[in-house]
């Protein structure tokens, strides 16, 4: 049996090491990606970083054409952006004559209809005068049955 001695209280300020409790993973050399190296930092730690070396093979560059309708819409965006603020900018100073003209369109159009109205009613009276028609209708008692003639002339 091993004798210990027991664990001693710390100070203020000392550090506590303590051992890794698990294994750092190893990454094999076939596993790392290019440009990337196993590099000793100035306090003796090994560690993995990126170096300076360009890669062996250059990326491919995907080049990819933009298509005609999207450049006819990028040309016309800001002519139909002007067209609409031109548009309204002059409804604005517009705005009162069209307001006088509305006025005027319904003065005409209530001359019309007075007119058109004058001349619908002078044709019912002319045709109303030459029929006339009589009714004379005859009951007898409060419940009594109602009679009646029709008489034209």
């Amino acid at each position: 049996m091993s004798h210990e001695t027991p664990p001693v209280p710390l100070r203020y300020g000392e550090a506590v090491l303590y051992p890794p409790a698990v294994p750092e993973p190893q990454m094999l050399p076939a596993e790392m990606p290019p440009g990337v190296q196993v590099v000793t930092l100035p306090s003796g730690a090994r560690t993995l970083a990126y170096t300076s070396t360009a890669p062996t093979e250059p990326a491919p560059v995907l080049v990819q054409r933009i298509p005609m309708w999207a450049k006819t819409t990028a040309l016309l965006a800001p002519t139909v952006g002007g067209g609409i603020g031109a548009a309204s900018v002059g409804l604005a100073y517009a705005a009162p004559g069209l307001i006088a003209l509305t006025e005027a369109l319904w003065a005409a159009v209530a001359l019309i209809a007075a007119g058109g109205a004058a001349l619908f009613l002078g044709r019912t009276r002319r045709a109303s005068a030459s029929t006339h028609i009589t009714q004379h209708i005859t009951a007898t008692g409060l419940f009594g049955r109602a009679t009646g003639s029709v008489g034209r002339r």
